[in-house]
């Protein structure tokens, strides 16, 4: 039967890839120095084959990221391993345990010593093997790693995870092409393993397979890896591998963000300045508003594709508007707050009126989400979400009334509609 990836006690030593320019990725002509994050606000990549691997930089079980609880619970469970070990001292499998633990705690000498002990009482142990080789990928010894990692594929070879973890290794020693091998098979024997396609999708642009790389980079960004969305965003954007569409960039960016990903949200934020902006160069206006203003106006349009069911009565309709009136109180504010940021004026204007009065017993006024993306666009340009913060700054709705914020909100817009709104305010 084959096994199962399991990533709860195993941790796999990410790729190394440094992150430059706007492309979804380019391969430089001169190596790079070894980047210490995967993670960075610039989209292209570049990777020097010479890299070794370098540690975690953030470790989900590094015990400076638990909490008190989960640090007592680990000490606690190291303690019963220890003394389970002192009671069947040639139990091979007692013996992983305490290696996985040890490596959950990042002790990763001790580890070390009781993955060598587990394989002395058992040596076709796959399950050490496979430890062992984790093990020494965190102590940043490549060959050893792939020695212990290709053992355990010996011995099994549909462990998918050793698969997985070996294209790593391979990557880091400078051998791509085994790399590309080990990512392929880990995918063959696990399909739904979106992680590995997004690794694969690297490698595969490294090696000019600009095609096929957006193609698993679009699959790893459907099963909800961020970055693989940032960079098929980024892919759309400048057409490499797959035809120019901004709507679909924006779609994936705003994927990318609605799970943390900063990079996404920069992206989506520079293109939503130049979607407001009314630059003129020379006798010309500049292009580039246009496209990113059509290119939020398709975004919104394929929102409609995630429901099929929902149709457009009118040029006015959003669908998070519909969605308000169908009473989906599962997806209305959400997608309101999606065709917001995309620069909808009707999505705004139905956010912030929501925002003041709430929605019976599904959302209380003054919801925080709600005036992030008010406050958010106002500070780029959008119009109406400048005269929505006035408003709530003039009135003092679900914040302190200030009069010198209402004013600054609406910064930008022409005096006479400022004065004149201004003026209204003071009424209240």
């Amino acid at each position: 039967m084959r096994r199962r990836v399991v990533l709860v006690t195993i941790l796999v030593v990410p790729l190394l890839f440094e992150l430059h320019g706007e492309s979804f990725a380019q391969t430089p002509d001169e190596p790079t120095a070894a980047p210490t994050v995967l993670e960075s606000p610039d989209p292209n990549l570049n990777v020097d084959p010479n890299l070794v691997l370098q540690p975690p930089q953030q470790d989900e079980h590094h015990p400076s990221e638990w909490t008190e609880q989960e640090r007592n619970n680990a000490v606690f469970m190291l303690s019963e391993l220890r003394g389970r070990v002192r009671t069947f001292p040639t139990g091979a499998e007692d013996r992983l345990k305490l290696a996985q633990g040890l490596y959950r705690v990042g002790d990763l000498d001790a580890a070390l010593d009781e993955c060598r002990v587990a394989l002395k009482l058992q040596p076709n142990n796959v399950q050490a093997l496979l430890q062992l080789g984790i093990v020494l990928m965190a102590k940043q010894d490549g060959r050893a790693a792939a020695t212990a990692l290709m053992e355990a594929i010996l011995i099994d070879p549909e462990l998918t995870h050793a698969h997985y973890a070996l294209g790593g290794v391979q990557y880091g020693l400078g051998n791509v092409k085994a790399a590309v091998h080990s990512y392929r098979r880990a995918i063959e024997l696990q399909p739904n393993f979106p992680d590995a396609r997004y690794r694969l999708a690297l490698l595969l642009k490294l090696t000019n397979r600009d095609q096929e790389a957006a193609q698993f980079m679009e699959e790893a960004a459907v099963g909800g890896v961020p970055q693989a969305q940032f960079f098929s965003g980024n892919a759309y954007k400048s057409g490499q591998g797959v035809a120019k569409n901004m709507g679909r960039a924006i779609f994936w960016w705003t994927k990318a963000v609605d799970l943390g990903h900063q990079p996404a949200a920069d992206a989506l934020a520079k293109l939503r300045r130049q979607a407001l902006s009314t630059k003129q160069t020379g006798d010309q206006a500049d292009r580039r508003p246009n496209d990113a203003l059509e290119g939020f106006r398709a975004y919104r349009t394929l929102l409609w594709e995630e429901f099929p069911d929902y149709s457009r009565s009118s040029d006015l309709d959003t669908l998070g508007t519909t969605l308000h009136k169908d009473n989906r109180t599962d997806y209305a504010v959400a997608t309101l707050l999606q065709e917001s940021y995309a620069l909808s004026d009707v999505a705004l204007a139905e956010l912030a009126r929501l925002y003041e009065v709430g929605w019976d017993q599904h959302l209380a006024p003054f919801d925080k989400k709600m005036l992030a993306c008010i406050e958010t666009t106002a500070a780029e340009g959008f119009a109406p979400a400048k005269k929505a913060l006035a408003r709530i700054y003039g009135i003092g709705l679900g914040v302190a009334p200030d009069r010198a914020k209402a004013k600054t909100a609406l910064k930008g817009l022409p005096k006479q509609e400022a004065n004149a709104l201004m003026d209204e305010l003071s009424l209240r």
